[in-house]
């Protein structure tokens, strides 16, 4: 929590509180590429799913530290490929979140974005959500209508992913 005139954007204050200032303008970003793609209600599980992985994948991204608006369209396709459903993104996050773990390690104070980013990703392990089961097959002679189909419980980030790809998409 930011307590009025303690607040710092860089971590260097004598004491002072560090704005997580890169999660939040990932989060940000996140938020409004989901939204944009009215894909399901901002206050739904589905939605922080998507909006959770969708700001780790900007947020750990970011090797520059330079997130700005004028590089998020730059980013869009960088984003795309690590969110297709092809990729080992959960193998990703980890070895990144591992990395600036490791490059923190030295680190006078915690970094605020580092601690928010990992209980995202603690979340998103953690939580299990009741979802179509995205592994059906197709076609398997099911007599299940469109919202009577299968459902198992997932991993929120495994929801999350497909959806905050799609919202790029439709960005």
């Amino acid at each position: 929590m930011l307590h009025r005139g303690h607040e710092s954007t860089d971590g260097t204050g004598g004491g002072e509180l560090a704005v997580p200032m890169a999660w939040l303008y990932a989060e940000y970003i996140a938020d409004e590429l989901l939204r944009t793609g009215d894909l399901m209600p901002p206050t739904s599980f589905e939605f922080r799913a998507g909006r959770d992985a969708l700001a780790l994948t900007v947020f750990l991204s970011d090797t520059d530290g330079e997130l700005s608006g004028i590089r998020v369209i730059s980013q869009l396709e960088t984003w795309l490929s690590l969110t297709a459903y092809d990729q080992p993104w959960q193998e990703w996050v980890r070895e990144r979140m591992a990395q600036l773990a490791g490059e923190e390690a030295g680190a006078a104070t915690p970094s605020p974005d580092l601690a928010l980013a990992a209980e995202a990703w603690r979340w998103l392990e953690e939580t299990e959500l009741l979802a179509p089961d995205l592994d059906a097959v197709p076609g398997g002679g099911s007599v299940f209508g469109e919202d009577d189909g299968p459902k198992v419980w997932t991993p929120a980030w495994r929801l999350g992913l497909p959806l905050g790809h799609l919202a790029i998409h439709l960005f």
